[in-house]
């Protein structure tokens, strides 16, 4: 068959043990409307079967297109055959019907001339995998050209942000290039890749349909990092990306819970913004490295939360007064040719507060002296509210308070003061420990916001609701926040129904 590099832009991987298995999981896939699949044949107990899968798939789905993978133990797969076992097996596989074969770099020490089999019959694809780290790469391409293969593949694991750029690199010099950063800090090659002419992006099958009862297999990437093909396609869009999609980021340690893809991606789409926004995490020692590869990419806006809202601060080129106030920051975005730094917490803080009571000379409490506390004491203060601030800290409150012009309060005298507003600014209440609640008793305050969105409904406000008190779930904070920073990158008002409906809605990733 003729050489064929115009792919789809999603390859979803299937990797199973169980052959019967990993062929209804490729089926399945098929049936949700996928058309290029690879099949790892290495990681089936029988690889031997894995061409009767291929077979099974072409005759049932004839137009997808199969990659067939059987990479060897020693080079990061799971065959344990010889070399001319795992030929023979690939070759099987193309005469069942897979269009292209994968055969890792380092298989061709031992057959310089590995390839000389599937010439004009498969478009044939070689791979470099270093599952700890991402080397120097021009050796390496210069290694995967060296055996004429027509698909170059280069997978990494991401350590700092900048690999992300490297790889990139190479779809740049050449057009028949595939990158996959691995891990979380990956992210960016790997979904941006496709937008700079990189072949494709890999996925992970999507997780059963609930109504589809137990007949289905459970779903599994098969690399660090590979995220469904649901949130490939409909979530970050890779198909319609191309080389002027603005890049967006959240950057945090760990990121993998933020939500903040889902709101901002969705709200492009919704408002027809040709943007990508990318969950990236940051090790605290990488932060210089992140704002390199913002400046490069360029990543034309960041959202930045724990642990980075104030170590980002001296990398900035300027950041506005309320920000410097608070001493974090969770926005970044260009002006012009400046990097600049705000903190849209505050407004996420008061927008929703103030419709529910006239801040002004309101005594309202705040819990906690992390950033989402100072955000929300120095919002409140310049909306004329009297602030007083609580924690099960008393010296990291009364520093709190000082600095900041609140007044401290033990906690064991909240029993006998009463205040106009709550706000609760600690992680106290998060998923998994959705029961933890520092009010289990008496709620010190007719209005309560509980800044945790995950739950929704946190014990908190439940206890508040019991007790008819106004409760206002995280989620207002949540969306608010989000949407001044949409405002802020894009210019247009943001669609706070699409991004409440992001929240709530069930997670694709």
């Amino acid at each position: 068959m003729p050489v064929q590099l115009q792919l789809p832009k999603i390859c979803v991987c299937i990797g199973h043990a169980d052959a019967h298995q990993a062929a209804e999981l490729a089926v399945a896939s098929c049936d949700r409307g996928e058309t290029f699949l690879e099949l790892r044949i290495d990681h089936l107990d029988d690889p031997t079967a894995g061409p009767g899968i291929v077979e099974r798939i072409a005759r049932s789905h004839p137009a997808t297109m199969i990659v067939a993978t059987c990479r060897r133990a020693p080079h990061g797969g799971q065959f344990a055959g010889p070399l001319d076992q795992q030929v023979s097996i690939l070759l099987e596989a193309v005469a069942a019907g897979a269009g292209i074969v994968d055969v890792e770099i380092e298989a061709f020490a031992d057959s310089p001339d590995l390839l000389a089999p599937f010439r004009g019959i498969c478009t044939t694809l070689a791979s470099f995998h270093d599952f700890a780290r991402t080397p120097e790469l021009a050796p390496v391409i210069r290694r995967l050209a060296a055996t004429g293969a027509d698909i170059l593949k280069v997978a990494t694991h991401v350590q700092r942000p900048s690999d992300n750029l490297r790889l990139l690199a190479l779809c740049e010099d050449r057009d028949n290039v595939v990158v996959t950063g691995m891990g979380e800090t990956g992210s960016v090659a790997r979904l941006v890749s496709p937008a700079r002419r990189g072949l494709f992006a890999y996925a992970a099958p999507d997780a059963p349909a609930s109504d589809r009862g137990c007949t289905e297999p459970a779903a599994a990437p098969t690399a660090p990092g590979q995220i469904s093909a649901t949130a490939v396609r409909d979530l970050y869009r890779v198909q319609s990306a191309s080389a002027e999609t603005q890049v967006f980021a959240v950057i945090a340690k760990p990121v993998g819970h933020s939500m903040s893809p889902r709101i901002h991606n969705r709200s492009f789409h919704a408002l027809g913004y040709d943007g990508l926004y990318v969950p990236m995490l940051v090790e605290p020692d990488d932060i210089a490295d992140f704002f390199h590869t913002a400046r490069k990419l360029p990543i034309r806006g960041a959202s930045v939360t724990i642990p980075h809202k104030q170590s980002v601060l001296p990398h900035l080129d300027q950041v506005d007064e309320a920000a410097l106030e608070i001493g974090a920051v969770n926005t970044i975005y260009w002006d012009q040719a400046r990097l600049c730094g705000t903190n849209t917490d505050a407004r996420g803080i008061v927008q929703p507060l103030s419709q529910r009571v006239k801040l002004d000379g309101a005594q309202v409490l705040v819990v906690g002296n992390g950033g989402a506390a100072r955000a929300a004491i120095v919002a409140l203060r310049r909306e004329g509210a009297k602030v007083s601030v609580t924690g099960r800290n008393p010296e990291r409150v009364r520093r709190l308070a000082g600095q900041l012009g609140a007044d401290a309060v033990a906690f064991e005298r909240l029993a006998s003061e009463y205040f106009d507003a709550l706000v609760q600014a600690t992680s106290v209440g998060m998923l998994p420990d959705a029961e933890g609640n520092l009010f289990p008793g008496r709620v010190p305050a007719d209005v309560v916001f509980d800044l945790v969105y995950n739950p929704v409904e946190t014990a908190l406000l439940k206890r508040a609701r019991a007790d008819k008190k106004v409760a206002i779930s995280g989620i207002e904070m949540f969306v608010e926040q989000a949407a001044e920073q949409f405002r802020i990158w894009t210019g247009m008002e943001a669609p706070r129904d699409v991004m409440r409906s992001a929240v709530l809605g069930p997670r694709v990733g």
